[in-house]
Protein backbone atom coordinates (compact mmCIF):
# COMPACT_ATOMS: atom_id res chain seq x y z
CA UNK A 1 0.00 0.00 0.00
CA UNK A 2 0.99 3.34 -0.31
CA UNK A 3 2.08 5.28 2.94
CA UNK A 4 2.03 9.13 1.58
CA UNK A 5 0.51 11.22 -0.92
CA UNK A 6 2.97 12.52 -3.81
CA UNK A 7 4.31 15.41 -2.72
CA UNK A 8 3.96 15.13 0.89
CA UNK A 9 5.75 12.55 2.29
CA UNK A 10 5.58 13.69 6.18
CA UNK A 11 3.39 12.86 8.62
CA UNK A 12 2.25 13.05 12.38
CA UNK A 13 4.43 10.81 15.03
CA UNK A 14 2.11 10.41 18.44
CA UNK A 15 4.22 10.21 20.77
CA UNK A 16 4.73 13.66 22.18
CA UNK A 17 0.99 13.51 21.94
CA UNK A 18 0.97 11.44 25.19
CA UNK A 19 3.09 13.93 26.81
CA UNK A 20 6.62 12.65 25.86
CA UNK A 21 8.77 14.30 28.88
CA UNK A 22 6.38 17.14 29.45
CA UNK A 23 2.85 17.80 30.45
CA UNK A 24 0.52 18.10 26.80
CA UNK A 25 -2.87 19.30 27.66
CA UNK A 26 -5.62 17.23 25.89
CA UNK A 27 -7.31 20.36 23.78
CA UNK A 28 -3.77 21.12 22.62
CA UNK A 29 -2.90 17.63 21.59
CA UNK A 30 -6.40 17.38 19.66
CA UNK A 31 -5.33 20.56 18.13
CA UNK A 32 -1.42 19.26 17.24
CA UNK A 33 -3.78 17.04 15.39
CA UNK A 34 -5.81 19.04 13.50
CA UNK A 35 -3.08 21.59 12.39
CA UNK A 36 -1.53 18.45 10.99
CA UNK A 37 -4.42 17.84 9.31
CA UNK A 38 -4.59 20.99 7.94
CA UNK A 39 -0.94 21.11 6.32
CA UNK A 40 -2.05 18.13 4.37
CA UNK A 41 -0.07 15.95 6.88
CA UNK A 42 -2.22 12.23 5.99
CA UNK A 43 -0.63 9.50 7.83
CA UNK A 44 -0.50 9.10 10.97
CA UNK A 45 1.48 7.18 13.75
CA UNK A 46 0.84 6.26 17.39
CA UNK A 47 1.18 3.42 19.41
CA UNK A 48 -0.13 1.66 22.55
CA UNK A 49 3.22 1.91 24.68
CA UNK A 50 2.95 6.19 23.97
CA UNK A 51 1.39 7.18 27.26
CA UNK A 52 0.30 4.32 28.43
CA UNK A 53 -2.54 4.09 25.23
CA UNK A 54 -3.11 8.37 25.71
CA UNK A 55 -1.68 8.77 22.69
CA UNK A 56 -4.39 6.39 20.45
CA UNK A 57 -7.02 8.33 22.34
CA UNK A 58 -6.00 11.73 21.50
CA UNK A 59 -5.10 11.04 18.38
CA UNK A 60 -8.35 9.31 17.65
CA UNK A 61 -10.01 12.42 18.93
CA UNK A 62 -7.86 14.73 16.25
CA UNK A 63 -9.19 12.52 13.44
CA UNK A 64 -13.14 12.01 14.42
CA UNK A 65 -15.07 13.04 12.02
CA UNK A 66 -12.29 12.93 8.86
CA UNK A 67 -12.73 10.58 6.13
CA UNK A 68 -11.11 7.42 7.09
CA UNK A 69 -10.20 6.66 3.43
CA UNK A 70 -8.46 10.10 3.16
CA UNK A 71 -5.73 9.37 5.28
CA UNK A 72 -3.34 6.46 6.77
CA UNK A 73 -3.25 5.33 10.27
CA UNK A 74 -0.57 3.04 12.05
CA UNK A 75 -0.21 1.76 15.41
CA UNK A 76 1.88 -1.03 17.12
CA UNK A 77 1.93 -4.65 19.09
CA UNK A 78 4.11 -5.89 21.72
CA UNK A 79 3.16 -3.99 25.00
CA UNK A 80 -0.77 -4.63 26.38
CA UNK A 81 -2.00 -1.91 27.99
CA UNK A 82 -3.75 -3.45 31.78
CA UNK A 83 -5.94 -1.50 34.89
CA UNK A 84 -4.16 -2.06 38.14
CA UNK A 85 -5.84 -0.69 41.50
CA UNK A 86 -3.58 2.40 42.17
CA UNK A 87 -2.43 5.30 40.27
CA UNK A 88 1.28 6.33 40.03
CA UNK A 89 3.34 7.96 37.20
CA UNK A 90 4.71 6.57 34.31
CA UNK A 91 8.29 5.26 34.35
CA UNK A 92 8.40 5.18 30.71
CA UNK A 93 9.21 8.94 30.12
CA UNK A 94 5.95 9.93 29.73
CA UNK A 95 4.34 12.68 31.85
CA UNK A 96 1.08 10.78 33.08
CA UNK A 97 0.03 9.22 36.36
CA UNK A 98 -2.86 6.56 35.70
CA UNK A 99 -4.01 3.38 36.83
CA UNK A 100 -2.81 2.03 33.53
CA UNK A 101 0.54 -0.41 33.31
CA UNK A 102 1.68 -1.90 30.36
CA UNK A 103 3.55 -5.52 29.75
CA UNK A 104 5.07 -7.19 26.76
CA UNK A 105 3.18 -9.84 24.99
CA UNK A 106 4.28 -10.72 21.71
CA UNK A 107 1.87 -14.29 21.69
CA UNK A 108 -0.98 -14.58 19.34
CA UNK A 109 -3.14 -13.46 21.72
CA UNK A 110 -1.42 -10.48 23.11
CA UNK A 111 -1.28 -9.19 19.19
CA UNK A 112 -4.96 -9.88 19.25
CA UNK A 113 -5.90 -8.28 21.88
CA UNK A 114 -3.74 -5.44 21.62
CA UNK A 115 -5.10 -4.38 18.16
CA UNK A 116 -8.86 -4.66 19.61
CA UNK A 117 -7.64 -1.95 22.45
CA UNK A 118 -6.27 0.18 19.88
CA UNK A 119 -9.29 0.66 17.64
CA UNK A 120 -11.41 1.02 20.62
CA UNK A 121 -8.67 3.94 22.12
CA UNK A 122 -8.67 5.36 18.14
CA UNK A 123 -12.01 5.06 17.84
CA UNK A 124 -11.87 3.36 14.29
CA UNK A 125 -12.85 0.10 12.43
CA UNK A 126 -9.00 -0.52 11.16
CA UNK A 127 -5.30 0.14 10.86
CA UNK A 128 -3.72 0.54 7.69
CA UNK A 129 -0.35 -0.17 9.11
CA UNK A 130 0.36 -2.39 12.63
CA UNK A 131 4.28 -2.44 13.34
CA UNK A 132 5.98 -5.06 15.96
CA UNK A 133 7.33 -2.31 18.22
CA UNK A 134 11.07 -2.72 19.92
CA UNK A 135 11.29 -6.45 19.78
CA UNK A 136 14.83 -6.52 20.76
CA UNK A 137 14.82 -8.83 23.56
CA UNK A 138 11.60 -10.83 21.99
CA UNK A 139 13.28 -11.91 19.14
CA UNK A 140 11.82 -15.39 18.93
CA UNK A 141 8.28 -15.01 20.08
CA UNK A 142 7.56 -12.10 17.76
CA UNK A 143 9.35 -14.44 14.65
CA UNK A 144 7.28 -17.64 16.24
CA UNK A 145 3.66 -15.51 17.22
CA UNK A 146 3.64 -11.80 16.39
CA UNK A 147 4.62 -12.19 12.82
CA UNK A 148 2.14 -14.96 11.86
CA UNK A 149 -0.68 -13.43 13.62
CA UNK A 150 -0.28 -9.85 11.62
CA UNK A 151 0.67 -12.11 8.12
CA UNK A 152 -2.74 -13.50 8.85
CA UNK A 153 -4.97 -10.48 9.61
CA UNK A 154 -3.41 -9.15 6.69
CA UNK A 155 -3.94 -11.91 4.68
CA UNK A 156 -7.38 -11.34 5.76
CA UNK A 157 -8.13 -8.15 4.62
CA UNK A 158 -8.18 -7.09 8.08
CA UNK A 159 -4.76 -4.66 7.98
CA UNK A 160 -3.68 -3.44 5.36
CA UNK A 161 0.66 -3.28 6.01
CA UNK A 162 2.71 -5.46 8.43
CA UNK A 163 6.70 -4.63 9.50
CA UNK A 164 8.15 -3.68 12.50
CA UNK A 165 9.46 -0.44 14.24
CA UNK A 166 12.74 -0.27 16.51
CA UNK A 167 15.68 1.71 16.95
CA UNK A 168 18.30 -0.54 15.55
CA UNK A 169 19.29 -1.73 12.34
CA UNK A 170 20.94 -5.23 12.82
CA UNK A 171 17.66 -6.76 13.56
CA UNK A 172 15.36 -5.29 11.59
CA UNK A 173 17.38 -6.03 8.57
CA UNK A 174 16.70 -9.67 9.48
CA UNK A 175 13.18 -8.96 9.37
CA UNK A 176 13.11 -7.78 6.11
CA UNK A 177 14.84 -10.52 4.73
CA UNK A 178 13.20 -13.15 6.81
CA UNK A 179 9.77 -12.71 6.83
CA UNK A 180 7.17 -11.26 4.30
CA UNK A 181 6.81 -7.65 5.42
CA UNK A 182 5.41 -4.93 3.87
CA UNK A 183 6.87 -1.56 5.76
CA UNK A 184 9.65 -0.98 8.78
CA UNK A 185 10.07 2.04 11.12
CA UNK A 186 13.60 3.39 11.53
CA UNK A 187 14.20 5.31 14.40
CA UNK A 188 17.34 7.18 14.31
CA UNK A 189 19.60 5.38 12.13
CA UNK A 190 19.13 7.23 9.18
CA UNK A 191 20.11 10.55 9.81
CA UNK A 192 22.47 13.71 9.55
CA UNK A 193 24.58 12.39 12.06
CA UNK A 194 23.84 8.57 11.98
CA UNK A 195 23.41 7.12 8.60
CA UNK A 196 24.01 3.94 9.54
CA UNK A 197 21.19 2.46 7.90
CA UNK A 198 23.25 2.64 4.79
CA UNK A 199 25.40 -0.27 5.90
CA UNK A 200 22.43 -2.90 6.58
CA UNK A 201 18.93 -2.33 6.35
CA UNK A 202 18.86 -0.04 3.54
CA UNK A 203 19.97 -2.49 1.04
CA UNK A 204 18.10 -5.01 2.17
CA UNK A 205 14.74 -2.95 1.89
CA UNK A 206 15.34 -2.08 -1.76
CA UNK A 207 16.33 -5.91 -2.69
CA UNK A 208 12.96 -6.70 -0.77
CA UNK A 209 10.70 -4.03 -1.79
CA UNK A 210 10.01 -2.73 1.24
CA UNK A 211 9.08 0.52 2.50
CA UNK A 212 10.98 2.80 5.10
CA UNK A 213 9.45 5.70 7.21
CA UNK A 214 12.68 7.11 8.57
CA UNK A 215 11.49 8.25 12.30
CA UNK A 216 13.67 10.01 14.90
CA UNK A 217 15.33 12.45 12.19
CA UNK A 218 16.31 14.92 14.50
CA UNK A 219 18.23 12.05 16.43
CA UNK A 220 16.18 13.05 19.63
CA UNK A 221 17.08 17.26 19.62
CA UNK A 222 20.60 17.48 18.33
CA UNK A 223 19.31 18.24 14.68
CA UNK A 224 16.17 19.96 15.91
CA UNK A 225 17.35 23.69 15.76
CA UNK A 226 19.61 25.82 13.91
CA UNK A 227 22.81 25.67 16.29
CA UNK A 228 22.45 22.48 18.69
CA UNK A 229 22.16 23.76 22.30
CA UNK A 230 25.41 22.94 24.96
CA UNK A 231 23.13 20.40 26.48
CA UNK A 232 21.14 18.79 23.54
CA UNK A 233 20.43 15.33 23.76
CA UNK A 234 20.89 12.36 21.25
CA UNK A 235 18.69 9.41 21.19
CA UNK A 236 17.56 10.94 24.55
CA UNK A 237 20.34 10.94 26.39
CA UNK A 238 23.24 14.02 26.46
CA UNK A 239 24.89 14.33 23.51
CA UNK A 240 28.71 13.95 23.05
CA UNK A 241 30.90 17.11 22.20
CA UNK A 242 31.66 15.47 18.98
CA UNK A 243 28.55 14.97 18.03
CA UNK A 244 27.67 18.57 19.05
CA UNK A 245 30.47 19.77 17.47
CA UNK A 246 30.03 18.16 14.17
CA UNK A 247 26.03 19.32 14.21
CA UNK A 248 27.81 22.74 13.94
CA UNK A 249 29.82 22.05 11.57
CA UNK A 250 27.15 20.99 9.33
CA UNK A 251 25.29 23.75 10.43
CA UNK A 252 28.11 25.96 8.81
CA UNK A 253 27.21 24.50 5.85
CA UNK A 254 23.90 24.57 5.92
CA UNK A 255 23.95 28.56 7.05
CA UNK A 256 26.38 29.47 3.89
CA UNK A 257 23.91 27.86 1.90
CA UNK A 258 20.82 29.90 3.18
CA UNK A 259 19.47 27.01 5.18
CA UNK A 260 18.79 26.08 8.30
CA UNK A 261 20.19 22.90 10.21
CA UNK A 262 16.61 21.36 10.88
CA UNK A 263 15.83 21.97 7.17
CA UNK A 264 18.36 19.57 5.69
CA UNK A 265 17.94 17.18 8.17
CA UNK A 266 14.17 16.57 7.19
CA UNK A 267 15.18 16.69 3.69
CA UNK A 268 17.94 13.95 3.48
CA UNK A 269 16.37 11.04 4.43
CA UNK A 270 13.92 11.44 1.57
CA UNK A 271 16.86 11.58 -1.06
CA UNK A 272 17.11 7.37 -0.17
CA UNK A 273 15.00 5.31 -2.97
CA UNK A 274 13.42 2.99 0.31
CA UNK A 275 12.70 5.70 2.02
CA UNK A 276 8.76 6.58 1.39
CA UNK A 277 8.44 9.30 3.65
CA UNK A 278 9.29 10.68 7.34
CA UNK A 279 6.93 11.02 10.60
CA UNK A 280 8.08 13.97 12.91
CA UNK A 281 6.49 14.09 16.73
CA UNK A 282 5.06 17.25 17.64
CA UNK A 283 3.46 18.43 20.70
CA UNK A 284 1.62 21.57 20.11
CA UNK A 285 0.40 23.19 16.94
CA UNK A 286 3.32 25.88 16.85
CA UNK A 287 5.83 22.25 16.10
CA UNK A 288 3.31 21.35 13.50
CA UNK A 289 3.71 24.20 11.44
CA UNK A 290 7.36 24.79 12.03
CA UNK A 291 8.25 21.27 10.64
CA UNK A 292 5.64 21.61 7.61
CA UNK A 293 7.65 24.77 6.74
CA UNK A 294 10.54 23.14 7.31
CA UNK A 295 9.40 20.51 4.81
CA UNK A 296 9.00 22.71 2.28
CA UNK A 297 12.17 24.87 2.20
CA UNK A 298 14.24 24.25 -0.88
CA UNK A 299 17.52 23.03 -0.41
CA UNK A 300 19.90 23.92 -2.38
CA UNK A 301 21.37 20.90 -4.94
CA UNK A 302 25.04 22.58 -4.38
CA UNK A 303 24.66 21.66 -0.14
CA UNK A 304 25.11 18.06 -0.60
CA UNK A 305 28.25 17.79 -2.34
CA UNK A 306 29.90 20.31 0.35
CA UNK A 307 29.10 18.23 3.06
CA UNK A 308 30.35 15.17 1.62
CA UNK A 309 34.01 16.80 0.39
CA UNK A 310 34.22 18.09 3.74
CA UNK A 311 33.66 14.41 5.56
CA UNK A 312 30.87 15.67 7.19
CA UNK A 313 28.37 13.10 5.23
CA UNK A 314 29.18 9.65 3.94
CA UNK A 315 29.94 9.36 0.52
CA UNK A 316 27.24 6.78 -0.44
CA UNK A 317 24.85 8.15 0.59
CA UNK A 318 21.94 8.96 -1.53
CA UNK A 319 21.18 13.08 -1.94
CA UNK A 320 18.51 15.36 -3.69
CA UNK A 321 19.05 16.52 -7.10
Amino acid sequence: MKLFEDGNRIGLGGAPLAGLFSPVAEAEAVATVQAAWDEGWRYFDTAPHYGLGLAEERLGAGLAGKPRSEYVLSSKVGRIIYEADTPEPDREGFAVVSNRRRRWDFSRDGVLQSIEDSLRRLGTDRLDVVFVHDPDDHYEEAVATAFPTLIELRDQGLIGAIGSGMNQTAMLTRFVREIDIDVIMLAGRYTLLDPDGLDDVLPACLEHNVQVIAVGVFNSGLLAQPRPAADATFNYAPAPPSLIEKANKIADICESHGVTLPAVALKFPLAHPAVAGIAVGCRNTDEVHTNAALARTEVPDELWPELKATGLLREDAPTPG
